[in-house]
């Protein structure tokens, strides 16, 4: 990824070390692990993270921080002094300082030091944002932000990423960016939610789940008036909402048990860069869930520090002829059913990436089909052109399908309340319009997304290049 429009970050930096070792015992006074054999590793945290990541792609970068003069501000500003440029606010108090021991890759216990805030903003960073011509918000909720909000308000942030503990984003802000924990602490007083942990109640299914993050990034989008809220969820990617239609749900390419610390910053700093670029909202949360997964499987934030997480294998999707039985057996272990419909006339790229990420956002997938008389009323005479068993057929021997159901109406209306899946994808190109099954799935709890759809892929496309080349 190569960066080409600068970008000014402003927040609040961290030290971030990692104490990395094994463990094979406990020790004898207390029930902890004895960690031995620790090698230390020291790298940028917090905003100078997002600030120090934007720049490795190539990024012309400011950060605007709170940085006292003291070890822990030498040491960082050392770290970044190849990489960026820092503009330095006056601190009461030291840097924070985030010491993570590890045992075996797996973080075991964190110590925390150093309590400083930025006190004012100068008149070099008042300079600075004025001529900014992209910022990305890094709100660690320790003063940076507050001191530098009035300055803020008249230069619009293209992404904020907050915390609990900071403000909310000031109105007009393109992007923001909450963790799924952070969105929910962040909702409840809106939604009526009284849990803040930011963890769904066990006996909840994927689609509650999923349902309680879009309502959740609604509510936040009109009370902070931003122009779009993507709600990060770890290794199921994140879920973006312009408040109006169904929120467009963005899958992680690949599932890692890499570290994940970091993973939020690189996102956001991935999605302020491609928009400073000129790049769209979908667009830049959809290139940014790949890195911030790509960055998860490559070790995280540790592998800055020489650690390294292993990736994970995908579990292998249970075969089955019959749709019911499958939905019934799915659903009586507690799993997720997952259903997509479509013509699939011609299977091309767009389908079958759609189908691939419809897959990984539960435990089982449901192709709906529709019939030949069906495509027939809808594409119009010379439609289908392969038949149903055929597209059946085809369908089947991708390993992401389940199972197959044929519905011969014009809607899958009928098959979907007999089969009554917990989500509901269709392509991204439905941005612009309600699904009209969206009503019907909330009727069980069921949750409607729109998955990206691969750009310039249609089976009409197929058929007029086809046409063109054979005459």
């Amino acid at each position: 990824m190569a960066g080409t429009s600068p970008l000014v970050v402003v927040g609040d930096a961290l030290l971030d070390r990692d104490l990395t070792g094994h463990a094979d015992r406990l020790a004898p006074d207390a029930p902890v692990p004895v960690v031995a054999g620790c090698t230390g590793r020291t790298r940028p945290g917090g905003a100078a993270l997002a600030a120090y990541l934007a720049a490795r792609d190539g990024r012309d970068v400011t950060l605007i921080t709170g940085l006292d003069d003291g070890p822990a501000g030498r040491t960082l500003r050392r770290l970044l002094r190849p990489w960026l440029e820092v503009v330095a606010l006056p601190m009461t108090g030291a840097l924070p300082e985030k010491t993570r021991i590890l045992a075996q890759d797996r973080p075991v216990a964190r110590l925390d030091r150093g309590d400083g805030r930025a006190r004012e903003a100068t008149a070099a960073a008042r300079a600075v944002l004025a001529a900014a011509p992209a910022v990305l918000v890094s709100d660690y909720g320790r003063g940076t932000v507050d001191v530098l909000r009035p300055h803020l308000r008249g230069r619009t942030p293209v992404v904020w990423d907050p915390h609990p503990r900071g403000g909310p984003p000031v109105p007009g802000t393109r992007l923001v960016t909450p963790a799924r924990a952070e969105a929910r602490t962040f909702a409840a007083p809106l939604t009526g939610d009284r849990a803040t942990d930011g963890t769904a109640p066990q006996a909840a299914s994927a689609a509650t789940e999923l349902r309680a993050v879009a309502e959740e990034a609604a509510a936040l989008l009109r009370h902070w008036r931003a122009g779009a809220v993507a709600v990060t969820l770890g290794a199921r990617g994140a879920l973006l909402s312009y408040g109006e239609h169904p929120p467009l749900l963005v899958p992680a390419p690949a599932g890692h048990h890499g570290d994940a610390c970091g993973a939020g910053d690189r996102f956001a700093a991935t999605a302020a860069g491609l928009l400073a670029d000129g790049a769209l909202v979908g667009e830049a949360v959809e290139r940014a869930v790949g890195e911030a997964t790509a960055f998860v499987g490559a070790g995280g934030a540790g592998a800055l520090a020489g650690t390294r997480g292993a990736p994970r294998s995908p579990a292998a999707p249970p075969a089955c002829d019959d749709p019911a039985a499958l939905v019934a057996r799915i659903r009586a272990a507690g799993g997720t059913v997952v259903a997509a419909g479509g013509c699939f006339d011609l299977l091309h790229a767009g389908h079958v990436g759609l189908l691939q990420a419809a897959r990984r956002l539960g435990d089982c997938l449901v192709v709906c089909v529709n019939s030949d008389a069906s495509v027939r009323r809808r594409k119009g005479e010379g439609r289908p052109v392969n038949p149903l068993a055929d597209r059946v057929r085809v369908l089947r021997a991708l390993s992401c399908v389940d199972a197959v159901a044929v519905f011969d109406e014009d809607t899958p209306e009928r098959l979907l309340s007999r089969l009554r899946p917990d989500v509901w994808v269709k392509g991204g190109d439905y941005a612009a319009a309600d699904l009209p099954e969206a009503a019907l799935l909330r009727k069980w709890g069921g949750q409607a997304v729109l998955l990206p759809y691969l750009d310039g892929r249609s089976s009409t496309a197929l058929m007029a290049r086809a046409g063109g080349g054979a005459s």
